[in-house]
């Protein structure tokens, strides 16, 4: 019998019967309180949105319906009532009973779920964070007939549900009651209440009170008219302190009428970090829905920190943070482009605000200049760049120099800038953030530009050669210069260059100091490493002392006739050559300075007492 005939004369196995899922609702609500939310201070949201969101289900078949929310705070409980659609009992069976399913899935509401704000069902659970029990009695505005039904709920997983009689709720809508659980009165306390209502719900488009206190203030700040430019420049700088604790720079205008966006963006008064964590307050459909939408603007906007109203974007199971999908990928470009369009504004009719600007936040500008060469081109006037001429703009630098030359370091400016000033050579500082890239992308904005890197080759080329006999007259004063300051990997030569109160000039690049540190690494590892380290030996330029031939002191010391003498000034030079340089030095460096100096002083002394 083959291996199939086999199979099909076993009997068949009884299919398993299906089993319900059993929820610890404890459990559940200490995961709702110690990782799905941030802080039990949610709880008040839900409450809100669970009755703007019943209105907004009666407005959709009673547009003329009342739009009111009320909450008031007792001793260790709090009560909410709201003139929403409100629910029967086969409502309240099917819905506040069962975990997962929202009311926005209802028969005869599915049309309307657009305008909701809950979208996960969760609802009420939230409360559990701060309640023992939960008290709702609802009539339903659907179903005018139907008496109003109570559905009790405690922490541990009970509920009843029972009809009430009609005057226990004669008109439709809900109230909800909370009474807190131990150790949590403090959160159903009036004034927190009513900051916290005040918090999440100031741009609610209904009539939100905690007790006689209105929470709601419309229009929102960015939507009030204002009798002039400057009144509400000013208005809108009171709303940025009060919400975010500085005056503004500027407030740019943030409407985005295709994706439903309402808004404004303050400008940061003072520099700082691109990895700061911005403090944008995202309102969904006025409901407050974080305070920490980190990924609401371009990377390159950290200069600016937002407050907006939006009717598009899709929030995560939290409700605290924003669902990263293709909407908010196109909102992120199109805040952005508002951002972009408020620079080129600026910089084509205030500039003095501009330059305000820049003079804080040229970095981030910057950051936009790098990927956007229309941006790099209105900015090249203004954008602040270290030079050997000054502060200047990228376009003032570029008209004063044929030859754009920028190092890559802030090292190696140092070590040419004054020698390359002194000779007409105008440089750049590229080492700072974004500045190389943005000097080397200078011909792609502006035709003709010619830029170069600046490195020691160059630098020693634009040095005035000496004359071949005068170099032979020194070639012994050279020798033993090259020979004291080979072991360091330092080559010694003869130029001439101003100012004359510079003697030598240390020169190097980045090759050349890699090799230094490979070379170093290599004798202070064992022989394992030093041999893996040795076959990576590279073929790069020397460090070089450039002894400059116009400086008295060197002529003074090239005359030296003791050999010792002249090794000790040599490393005397070459240690001050470092130093003016502002390298970090090696241990070796280091202790040929101690010994140089020591040299020096013996030398001194010894001269002192002969004479």
């Amino acid at each position: 019998m083959d291996s199939q005939t086999s199979q099909s004369s076993q009997p068949s196995l009884p299919s398993p019967s299906p089993r319900t899922f059993q929820v610890d609702l404890r459990g559940l609500v200490d995961l709702l309180s110690h990782h799905l939310y941030s802080s039990p201070k949610v709880y008040l949201r839900e409450l809100l949105q669970n009755a703007v969101d019943a209105i907004t289900a009666r407005r959709a078949v009673e547009p003329d319906a009342p739009a009111l929310v009320r909450l008031f705070a007792e001793p260790g409980a709090l009560r909410v009532e709201d003139s929403g659609v409100g629910l029967t009992e086969a409502d309240v069976h099917d819905l506040l009973a069962t975990i997962g399913r929202s009311s926005k899935r209802a028969e005869g509401l599915q049309e309307a779920r657009s305008d909701f704000l809950g979208q996960f069902g969760i609802g009420l659970l939230a409360c559990f964070v701060v309640a023992e029990r939960i008290r709702v009695v609802s009539r339903s505005a659907r179903t005018p007939d139907a008496a109003p039904v109570e559905w009790t709920a405690a922490d541990d997983g009970s509920y009843t549900v029972r009809t009430l009689p009609d005057d226990a709720r004669p008109e439709p809508g809900t109230t909800v009651h909370l009474v807190a659980r131990a150790g949590a009165a403090e959160w159903l306390a009036e004034d927190r209440v009513l900051a916290l209502a005040r918090d999440f719900g100031s741009l609610l488009p209904y009539d939100v009170r905690v007790g006689e206190e209105a929470v709601t203030d419309l229009p929102a700040p960015w939507d009030r008219p204002y009798p002039s430019p400057a009144a509400r420049r000013v208005a809108l700088g009171r709303h940025c302190h009060d919400l975010f604790g500085f005056t503004p720079l500027d407030a740019i205008e943030l409407d985005v009428p295709l994706a439903g966006i309402r808004g404004v963006a303050y400008v940061l008064p003072s520099a700082v970090s691109p990895a700061q964590r911005a403090g944008h307050r995202v309102h969904l459909k006025g409901m407050l829905l974080t305070e920490r939408a980190e990924q609401l603007l371009p990377d390159w906007a950290f200069f600016v920190w937002c407050v907006l109203d939006t009717d598009s974007l899709r929030p995560t199971a939290s409700r605290e943070a924003l669902y990263e999908d293709e909407t908010l990928a196109a909102v992120r470009e199109a805040l952005g482009e508002r951002i972009r369009s408020w620079l080129t504004g600026l910089a084509a009719g205030d500039p003095e605000r501009l330059a305000a600007f820049l003079a804080v936040h040229h970095l981030g500008v910057k950051s936009l200049a790098r990927h956007d060469r229309e941006m790099l081109r209105t900015m090249l006037p203004w954008l602040p760049f270290e030079t050997t001429d000054g502060r200047l703009s990228l376009e003032e630098f570029a008209r004063r120099h044929p030859v754009v030359h920028f190092t890559r370091t802030v090292e190696e400016y140092r070590q040419v800038a004054p020698i390359a000033s002194a000779q007409g050579v105008g440089v750049i500082n590229g080492g700072y953030t974004y500045d190389s890239e943005l000097v080397e992308a200078l011909p792609s904005v502006r035709q003709g530009t010619v830029v170069a890197e600046l490195d020691a080759d160059t630098v020693t080329a634009h040095l005035d050669a000496v004359d071949p006999a005068v170099e032979l007259a020194l070639a012994g004063f050279l020798a033993a210069a090259r020979a004291k300051l080979d072991p360091l990997g330092c080559d010694v030569v003869l130029r001439a260059f101003h100012p004359l109160s510079v003697p030598a000039l240390h020169l190097d690049d980045r090759a050349a100091r890699h090799e230094q540190a490979r070379a170093q690494a290599e004798e202070e590892a064992d022989d394992l490493w030093a041999g893996i380290l040795g076959s990576l030996r590279g073929e790069a330029p020397r460090a070089r002392l450039v002894l400059n031939h116009l400086s008295p002191l060197i002529h003074r010391i090239g005359s030296l006739g003791e050999p010792e003498l002249i090794g000790t000034a040599v490393e005397s030079l070459y240690g001050q050559a470092l130093l003016m340089a502002q390298r970090p030095l090696r241990p070796a460096d280091s202790a040929l300075l101690n010994r140089a100096f020591i040299g020096l002083l013996e030398w001194a002394t010894n001269g002192e007492g002969d004479r």
